[in-house]
């Protein structure tokens, strides 16, 4: 052992005389911005040398040169990159970094250990800002913020309701029945996104009609915790061939996100108070009742009521509120060389659209960085949320109990208020009171959430030309989610016997997620400007959700707990799961001109049938700066960049997939257990899914003006599908790997800096995207899976279709070649939008700030069964307009009801595109010194959401009835009615 340490501690004195003996001469100087400000923590490296170093609290900056001349480049977040010559008689420089308004020499993460200069970068690789994220306006969720602003996505709102409820999907679709949604990474922890059921199915038996799925309750998903307040910037690689380094859980693209932290220099304190006032983006009115018509329609009875009470309008009632929405916010951050913070905290409360729900949430961050000495550095983040929503009763409910459901068959003229002593009366009309809902129920989901994460950086070796670091990252993902429903024995639903006689719901949710991983990267400088970065890792994941869910029916009176009711069942959930691997990845640069990745990566999973069986999946892409060889010569064409890159992901396979699943029963009065109609699998795989990608980036005009163009080519192999089973094996299905998809997709961005002056700035983005699949294998009979029934409308998988075809039954009256494949179903649409577009203008006049989103969405189809039940209570608001029926006869509620007894689910599907003004923001700074020299105000007015144009007969083209985890995710059933946003800001500076 003795030996071995001195055989080290020469190794080591070797190593520092080597780099003491290169060092010929001192290299000093100082960096500002373009205003004279010095600029702290700018990175200075000396060009071809792992060695370097950052600006101190006055921007200034001392470096051992090795070589004499020599070639310093400085670098940083935000502020374009820049080189200077220095020499043993040149050896003091000053620097000025100017904005990086086209972020060419913005750093992207290529690997888990490792970032590489966008104009470097192989992929296309979105990145999204703090400014970008949050600078226009107060976003109420950080998966909504993202809405427009990069290309390749599919986001949408699963709900209305305040607290969230998020799907994105990233380049199309990428399963069948397995999750859709990315990978999210904060800080380097794995967090959690799960949409966990409410259990609120045991009052609306919502998965008792057509379709069994239990998500159908309006729950939000848990990336919604995350405080967009607190982010520096988001990564988003959307495909493979840049997601491949994490492997299994890739599949759906990796979404990461850093927040904050502090730099040295003056403790800076950041004030921010929004105060927002919150309002329906549309209303569906009625049908414009008077006597007369009531009479048509329903007869005298319903015409004494209506002369009696007259139109009550209901809709206006619950949804026409304008509701006041406050977020508080205070960060501080500074440090010195050796230590730098931050520390965030934002208290947020919406109000929501109905009475008794609302969003509340309070985050509070810290993160601390240290730098020991030059071998040893550490980061800590830690992050505590606490957050209640009340969620209301939305969405499908086959007992006509949910707000929505109930609101379709409610007559505006029957008076449903409550007498003089707060009892509602009972609808005669429908299974419930609609006003009685909203003001008894309880339907609520509090969270306390712990996010943590540590970073250590050794540098083992730091030579000229050589350098060796050791990376140890660990992240902790705790939550508890709380959910509780409460239907009191009041509510005139309950009241006669046979009913469930009250209900009350309590579920608890802990859900505990850890990774550890450690990596080494060795770079290697040659003297010929070739550079060397390898990195190899090893990681350990382990994810635990264990949920329990109580019911109590037949409650005591007024008694809430599960304890006081006559019958109490108890469900529990547990998916428990352990990843191990490690990867590889080799990066080599010939001086910025030519840069090539490959690199491999192996997972296991408890998950799959085998579960100590490795998977593996290589990555590789090539690009090239032609603008920087010797025989460019276009001044006009400032940069080229042709790319490609190939890469392999995957998806585990779900944890109940191999197991066959055993439920509690009693049996003779003996406790016992029978099987579920699930055969478990131990042969199940992961999902498999490739990428080819390639690609362009050109520049012109001095870079003002920056075009990306993408095509890529994805396909995913042993797609899992439930497949059916002999009844004779005592089960029903199976799943099964018995598919296969794929998706092509163009993506094109312009980014133009249309204006440049001292008083004058203004910047352009245009974001341009399709995406089409195909269902390319199918070694199952065709299926139909999302909606209730074919005559409704469903997503069809069939071989050579597309994977979100949207069919239904058809009248053989209609046309003659209906149905090409006699399966029974017309192609109706697609829900798969024709193309995408956003549209970012940005402009500054002296001290006004003006930045304005726009989003087009062109096509897409979406099941709308809100009007299906507006027309079958005779309410919708459309009814008596004549502007379906081809003959100009039937008016449209008739015409739609017509369709649908004629077998016809085509009036249902209807094109969900849109034309939307997703932000807008307009600013004033005042002027330093109006106030105190040491002090900024920026104020403001912003919007969400304030022009929207559709032709969609609802309230929004985007909601969902099945939540965010599923393919079919464009089904509506009596939503919570979207909102728009006004918010008055203002920020301080101290």
């Amino acid at each position: 052992m003795k030996r071995i340490y001195k055989q080290w501690l020469v190794l080591t004195v070797m190593m520092l005389c080597s780099t003491w003996a290169y060092a010929q001469f001192t290299a000093t100087g100082k960096v500002t911005d373009t205003n004279g400000e010095a600029l702290i923590g700018v990175n200075v490296v000396v060009r071809g040398t792992g060695l370097g170093t950052i600006t101190d609290i006055n921007g200034a900056f001392r470096l051992e040169v090795p070589t004499d001349p020599a070639t310093l480049e400085f670098t940083y977040i935000g502020y374009g990159s820049t080189s200077a010559e220095v020499s043993s008689s040149n050896s003091e420089v000053t620097i000025e970094l100017a904005d990086d308004v086209q972020q060419l020499d913005e750093i992207v993460v290529t690997g888990l250990g490792t970032s590489v200069k966008r104009s470097n970068l192989a992929n296309s690789v979105a990145s999204i800002q703090a400014k970008e994220l949050t600078g226009i306006t107060t976003q109420s969720t950080m998966d909504g913020a993202l809405y427009g602003k990069f290309k390749g996505a599919d986001i949408r709102s699963t709900s209305g309701a305040p607290g969230g409820g998020m799907s994105i999907r990233l380049r199309g679709v990428t399963s069948v029945f397995g999750d859709q949604q990315p990978l999210f990474i904060v800080d380097g922890v794995y967090v959690d996104n799960s949409s966990i059921s409410l259990g609120t199915n045991i009052v609306t038996e919502a998965a008792g009609g057509g379709n069994a799925a239990t998500n159908q309750d309006d729950a939000s998903n848990r990336i919604a915790d995350i405080d967009p307040e607190d982010i520096e910037n988001i990564e988003i690689l959307k495909g493979a061939s840049a997601a491949a380094i994490y492997g299994s859980r890739a599949a759906g693209g990796v979404v990461i996100i850093t927040t904050k932290r502090g730099r040295s220099g003056k403790t800076r304190v950041t004030v921010n108070q929004t105060v927002g006032l919150r309002r329906p983006i549309s209303l569906l009115g009625n049908r414009g009742w008077d006597s007369q018509k009531v009479n048509d329609v329903f007869g005298p009875a319903d015409a004494a009521l209506f002369n009696q009470n007259g139109d009550l309008d209901y809709e206006a009632q619950l949804f026409d509120n304008t509701r006041i929405q406050n977020t508080s916010r205070i960060s501080a951050s500074g440090g010195n060389e050796k230590t730098d913070f931050f520390v965030g905290f934002t208290y947020k409360d919406e109000n929501g659209l109905v009475e008794n729900t609302g969003y509340e949430k309070g985050s509070l961050r810290l993160n601390v960085g240290h730098r020991f000495n030059d071998v040893l550095d550490i980061y800590v983040t830690n992050n505590f949320i606490n957050s209640t929503a009340d969620r209301g009763l939305f969405n499908n409910g086959n007992t006509n109990t949910t707000v929505g459901y109930a609101l379709a068959f409610t007559k505006p003229w029957v008076d449903l208020s409550p007498n003089e002593n707060g009892v509602y009366p009972a609808n005669p009309e429908v299974g419930s009171n609609v006003l009685e809902t909203v003001n008894l129920i309880t339907n609520r989901e509090n969270v306390n959430r712990n996010i943590q994460s540590l970073t250590a950086n050794v540098n083992l070796i730091r030579q000229e030309n050589n350098s060796l670091k050791l990376t140890l990252q660990g992240g902790y993902d705790q939550y508890t989610l709380r959910t509780t429903g409460l239907f009191p024995q009041q509510l005139s639903f309950f009241r006669n016997p046979g009913t469930l006689g009250g209900v009350s719901i309590s579920g608890t949710t802990i859900n505990t997620n850890y990774n550890l991983q450690s990596i080494l990267v060795h770079t290697f400088y040659t003297s010929s400007g070739v550079s060397f970065r390898s990195q190899l890792g090893l990681f350990l994941q382990d994810f635990d959700q264990n949920t329990v869910i109580t019911t109590a029916t037949g409650l005591n009176g007024s008694q809430t707990n599960v304890d006081q009711a006559t019958n109490v069942l108890t469900e529990q959930n547990r998916e428990p799961q352990t990843d191990k691997g490690a990867f590889f990845q080799e990066e080599i640069n010939f001086n910025d001109k030519i840069i090539a990745t490959v690199g491999i990566r192996g997972d296991k999973s408890t998950n799959n049938g085998d579960a100590q069986k490795v998977y593996y999946y290589p990555k590789a892409n090539l690009a090239a700066n032609l603008h920087l060889f010797d025989f460019w010569g276009s001044s006009f064409i400032t940069q080229l960049k042709p790319r490609i890159a190939y890469g392999q992901s995957g998806r585990f396979a779900n944890f109940p997939d191999r197991f066959t699943v055993l439920n509690g029963t009693v049996i003779g009065g003996t406790n016992g257990v029978f099987t579920d109609n699930l055969l478990g699998n131990e042969n199940v795989e992961p999902e498999q899914q490739s990428e080819l990608e390639m690609g362009l980036d050109f520049s012109f005009l001095d870079n003002r003006i920056n075009v990306d163009a993408t095509y890529y080519i994805k396909e995913i192999d042993d797609l899992l599908l439930r497949v059916g089973v002999p009844q004779s094996t005592g089960f029903t299905q199976q799943v099964l790997n018995a598919g296969a998809l794929q998706n092509k997709g163009i993506e094109i961005g312009i980014n133009a800096l249309l204006v440049d002056k001292q008083n004058f700035k203004w910047n352009a983005t245009l974001n341009w995207w399709r995406n089409r699949s195909e269902i390319t294998r199918l070694d199952v009979p065709a299926f139909n899976i999302g909606g209730f029934a074919a005559s409704l409308g469903q997503y069809r998988i069939e071989e050579g279709k597309s994977a979100t075809q949207i069919v239904g039954t058809y009248d053989p009256a209609d046309c003659n070649n209906c149905d090409p494949d006699g399966d029974g179903f017309t192609v109706y649409g697609d829900a798969q939008s024709d193309f995408d577009m956003s549209w970012l203008n940005t402009l500054e006049i002296n001290n006004f700030e003006f930045s304005m989103l726009w989003h087009w969405k062109s096509g897409g189809d979406g099941i709308n069964l809100s009007t299906l039940l507006y027309d079958l209570g005779g309410l919708t608001w459309d009814y008596d307009d004549v502007t379906l029926d081809p003959s100009g006869a039937l008016s449209n509620g008739d015409y739609r009801i017509d369709r649908f007894l004629s077998g016809s689910a085509g009036p249902w599907i209807e094109d969900a595109g849109y034309l939307r003004m997703r932000e807008v923001g307009l600013y004033y700074n005042i002027p330093k010194g109006f106030i105190n020299d040491d002090i900024k105000v920026r104020v403001g007015f912003s919007g969400r959401n304030l022009i929207n144009i559709f032709n969609y007969n609802s309230y929004d083209p985007e909601v969902s009835n099945f939540g965010n985890n599923v393919l079919a995710n464009a089904v509506e059933v009596t939503p919570y009615p979207s909102s728009k946003f006004y918010n008055f800001n203002l920020r301080i500076n101290l």
